[in-house]
């Protein structure tokens, strides 16, 4: 991103102190091949945001411009308690931008890398966070396409019977449609190939199925440490989604109950219509899962009692999400 004209005439980092679109720049706290995020001061409302610029080479293709701004409106209409919320979307200077909230904290990438796999209460505990959103955002017609830590934030919770709050985020990038396939209109693959599902790297038509998928990539690594695929170069790696069988995670941590492999291999199945219909339904199977004795024998790990299903809250208590 160090090409191009006006904000991007010069490196990333000297934007640091910048005003973009009404917001100052303060820090840089995060990149990827699309983008940079910042920390920013939000001049107009007196308060901290995450800016995140996108590449200039992307604003420069009409339809991508317009899909990124309509796109993100919607994904600023998501009011749940588990998405990161947006609030402005637009493009300045030749740069597309989204403002949204700025979770302090860290993400489920660092946590991975810092702490190795989790005990299994707390990643079924982040992982029906993760799944709470998902779902939410399936039934009003996105779908991620991205699942991965890094776009996991955990921040604090608020007592110890919730020691982490999970956000979901960048669904500023995700596809409206559910019929649209896993490339972009501009010739932009999206997701992140430790997670991508089989009908992204074919190009088939995706749905939530999609980030059932992507999920329990992210949720099998949370238990052992590793995707559920790993292998020396991405043609590889794309060919073992599509065609290989995932591991047990049993074989991977034998503390695990055996009952957690074939949870993961319904949510990793090649078909869709093999998978567990929401990432929710995912999450109850393997919670059940985990309370069944572990596969070396010994007693499965003491946590606390959790139900076998997920009942969805009352109506009043859900989501609002405008025109409903």
């Amino acid at each position: 991103m160090t090409s191009g004209t006006g904000l991007f005439s010069g490196r990333p980092s000297e934007l640091v102190g910048r005003q973009v679109a009404g917001y100052r720049i303060e820090s840089e706290v995060g990149r990827g091949g699309m983008a940079v995020v910042y920390r920013a001061h939000d001049l107009r409302l007196d308060r901290t945001v995450a800016l995140k610029l996108l590449a200039p080479e992307l604003a420069r293709n009409d339809t991508f411009r317009g899909r990124f701004i309509h796109e993100s409106q919607v994904a600023a209409s998501l009011d749940h308690p588990h998405i990161v919320p947006v609030f402005e979307a637009g493009e300045t200077d030749g740069v597309l931008y989204i403002a949204m909230r700025y979770v302090s904290g860290s993400d489920l990438r660092h946590l991975l890398d810092e702490r190795g796999p989790l005990p299994p209460a707390d990643a079924v505990r982040i992982a029906a966070q993760v799944a709470s959103a998902l779902d939410a955002a399936h039934e009003h017609g996105l779908v991620h396409r991205d699942v991965k830590p890094g776009n996991i934030l955990v921040a604090e919770g608020t007592d110890s019977d919730h020691p982490e709050h999970v956000y979901l985020t960048d669904f500023g990038l995700t596809k409206k449609s559910l019929s649209l396939t896993g490339f972009t209109s501009v010739g932009q693959f999206v997701g992140t190939l430790d997670y991508v599902s089989p009908e992204q790297i074919s190009g088939r038509p995706v749905d939530g199925r999609c980030d059932v998928y992507g999920l329990a990539c992210v949720v099998y690594e949370t238990l052992t440490g590793r995707p559920p695929f790993q292998r020396d170069d991405d043609m590889a790696l794309l060919w073992a989604h599509q065609y290989d069988d995932p591991p047990p995670p049993s074989a991977a941590r034998p503390e695990l109950a055996a009952a957690v492999d074939p949870v993961f291999a319904t949510a990793l199945a090649k078909a869709p219509d093999a998978r567990h219909d929401t990432c929710l339904a995912f999450v109850a199977a393997l919670r059940t899962a985990l309370a069944a004795p572990a596969a070396g024998g010994t007693d499965p790990e003491p946590g606390p009692t959790a139900p076998t299903e997920v009942h969805r809250p009352p109506r009043w208590a859900a989501p609002v999400f405008p025109g409903d």
